[in-house]
């Protein structure tokens, strides 16, 4: 079939939908012939994209879904910037420097101008190079022990699945360590019976997953210097602050977490979450240079110069990280925590009204975590529902809010999370509890009545 083509002497575009590229069904399986005119693709494109969700309503991610129009621009600006190719694109090389040393200051580094870090695609693969390090170290020490080292072991509270990719990956036992009642994450105490001479370090979230509290890192430390001091075994933390690390040190700047504790040997953190920059960049930094193995750097030199390069990707996107530095330098700490602090507030909003609904029992209120609430159904035998059926019924308002069971041993308790980002208001939040409040009037009383039909109750 002839597509509609553009007349050369005229710059026009006939009405888009009565074209014959939008009277066919899309090509799914092969590319098509002929060419199209750019906005008639574009356009019958975005009308797929209306499909998804609304991205403001997605309360289960943690990911920006809101920048300013500066950064859309940036972003447009360094479209055609290969990250990799630091000896053609210098400037874009020293500004992940700077955000390096910026973020080596701001998580306390007893060397911030000489610490060592770099850019990711993310806070998984940014958490995956700190495991490798660990693995590095642990290694060499080994070796120089004349000991085995074919059975390294990684320990762990409720992690997210890069951690479970990277042991798998990267051939390395996972010891999760099971959730105990009424804890939201892993507890200095419960280490002694997972970490021993063969454990390549222990793994602290900032932030859990499922809850959003922050696991207790200079209380994890402190075990692990009492289990030194009795086995002789030096096991070093890697802090996963995917979410933590863009909010701790705005809004809990005394908690100590980071680089002030001396057994923290490195840090992730995600900028396309908290750190509020566009999908997808993250951040690794070692607490020195010393931390990160040689084995793990490799030297390009056919790019046009001698480049260093240690991440798991090779060519990808600029634009994350310059939009990252537009973020720091715009926001200072100042604008950081603003953001972060109006989110908690929010958060905190959104908790006392789901306390005063009834039927839930609040698992995280807000409080000395992140920007989010979690709860559960106090008795779920008698609700006459389950968490999953009020998923269902939010998703008819547009609210995409999840429901799912804590990790080992309390995998019988099923929870839902709200986390609330930049571009989250609080009237959305207030939209978002009425529609709980007339979710549940449906799901207790059998059919609606008029004024609690979807659509009708604000």
């Amino acid at each position: 079939m002839a597509l509609h083509r553009v007349s050369k002497k005229e710059d026009t575009v006939d009405d888009i939908y009565s074209t014959p590229l939008s009277e066919a069904v899309l090509p799914k399986y092969q590319m098509p012939r002929e060419s199209s005119d750019s906005r008639i693709a574009y356009a019958l494109i975005r009308g797929e994209l209306a499909l998804d969700g609304n991205s403001s309503q997605n309360l289960a991610t943690f990911c920006s879904t809101w920048s300013e129009d500066e950064v859309h621009r940036l972003m447009n600006d360094c479209l055609d910037k290969n990250m990799i190719d630091k000896d053609e694109y210098p400037q874009t090389a020293e500004i992940e420097s700077r955000c390096v040393h910026m973020l080596a200051d701001l998580w306390n580094s007893p060397d911030g101008r000489g610490t060592m870090g770099c850019s990711t695609t993310g806070s998984s693969e940014a958490a995956m190079l700190g495991g490798l390090a660990l693995k590095w170290r642990w290694r060499e020490r080994r070796r120089a022990e004349g000991k085995a080292i074919d059975r390294p072991n990684l320990v762990c509270g409720p992690v997210q699945v890069c951690w479970e990719k990277f042991a798998r990956y990267f051939d390395v036992e996972l010891r999760q360590v099971p959730l105990e009642k009424g804890a939201t994450g892993l507890r200095p105490h419960q280490l002694r019976k997972y970490v021993d001479e063969n454990t390549i370090g222990v793994v602290a979230i900032l932030g859990v997953t499922y809850t959003c509290d922050y696991e207790p890192v200079a209380e994890i430390a402190a075990e692990l210097d009492a289990i030194e001091a009795d086995t002789g075994w030096d096991v070093p933390i890697h802090v996963d602050a995917a979410s933590g690390g863009f909010i701790a040190p705005f809004l809990e700047p005394g908690l100590v977490w980071d680089f002030r504790v001396p057994r923290v040997a490195s840090i992730n953190a995600s900028g396309h979450k908290y750190g509020l920059a566009p999908l997808g960049v993250g951040w690794v930094v070692w607490r020195s240079a010393d931390l990160l193995p040689d084995d793990l750097v490799f030297r390009v030199s056919y790019l046009g110069g001698d480049m260093p390069t240690f991440a798991l990707n090779f060519s990808r996107p600029g634009g994350e990280i310059v939009a990252q530095y537009y973020l720091l330098l715009r926001l200072g700490r100042e604008g950081y925590r603003r953001v972060h602090q109006a989110c908690v507030d929010t958060a905190q909003f959104l908790a006392a009204q789901i306390r005063e609904m009834g039927p839930f029992t609040l698992l995280y209120d807000g409080r000395g975590g992140l920007p989010a609430v979690s709860y559960t159904l106090t008795d779920p035998a008698t609700a006459g529902f389950s968490l999953y059926d009020l998923s269902d019924q939010l998703r008819i308002r547009g609210w995409q809010v999840p429901s799912y069971p804590l990790p080992p041993d309390r995998e019988e308790t099923v929870i839902q999370r709200v986390l609330v980002r930049h571009g989250v208001s609080r009237d959305e939040i207030a939209l978002l509890a009425d529609d709980i409040r007339a979710a549940l009037t449906r799901l207790t009383s059998g059919a609606p009545s008029d004024d609690t039909r979807i659509g009708f109750h604000h």
